[in-house]
């Protein structure tokens, strides 16, 4: 099985992160990993997203058109990628900061308030492990367990000791994700 996903939003709402999370997990699962990512150079505050494909076969070409997941976290990259969903595919997204929210019958779409939970955690820093709970509730590409090992993988070793908030934001995201049929 291979899954094509595609996470956009502003820099510095851990984007790339999320991103790399996957791509670690899938590594851990002993699957075919591609992660990219493109960002502007205005990084915080400009657009960012990345590509990752987690599969169980090799993957041919990591530049994609389609995907099966988007997760997209503002209004520019839902305008850019709500039509790049396959029929059939997963929309993900925070309503915060979406004015026109998606309008495909033919996908299912999945609103998750992470900011809003964010705040209530008193830590905006949780919103992208939020949103990416919520992402594995909707599809579990991966397992939260190989998550959590590509926490220690991905943060440095002086912040391991945010990996239990970490996991907390995970588990809250998997709790509030809306999933439609």
């Amino acid at each position: 099985m291979k899954t094509e996903i595609i996470i956009s939003g502003f820099g510095g709402q851990g984007v790339l992160s999320m991103g790399k999370i996957l791509a670690y997990a899938g590594l851990f699962e002993g699957k075919e990993v591609t992660w990219m990512p493109a960002y502007g150079p205005e990084q915080r505050g400009g657009t960012a997203n990345v590509t990752v494909i987690i599969s169980d076969e090799r993957i041919s070409a990591p530049i994609l058109s389609e995907y099966d997941i988007a997760v997209v976290l503002n209004q520019p990259s839902l305008d850019k990628f709500e039509n790049r969903v396959k029929p059939g595919g997963t929309l993900i997204y925070d309503p915060h900061g979406i004015i026109n929210p998606p309008q495909r019958t033919d996908i299912r779409i999945c609103p998750i308030a992470a900011m809003e939970a964010a705040a209530e955690m008193s830590n905006v820093k949780t919103f992208n492990m939020i949103v990416l709970g919520g992402l594995l509730k909707a599809c579990p590409v991966v397992s939260m367990e190989h998550v959590v090992d590509a926490l220690y993988k991905t943060l440095p070793q002086r912040h391991h000791d945010l990996i239990p908030l970490n996991e907390e934001a995970l588990k809250c995201g998997a709790k509030i994700i809306s999933i439609t049929s």
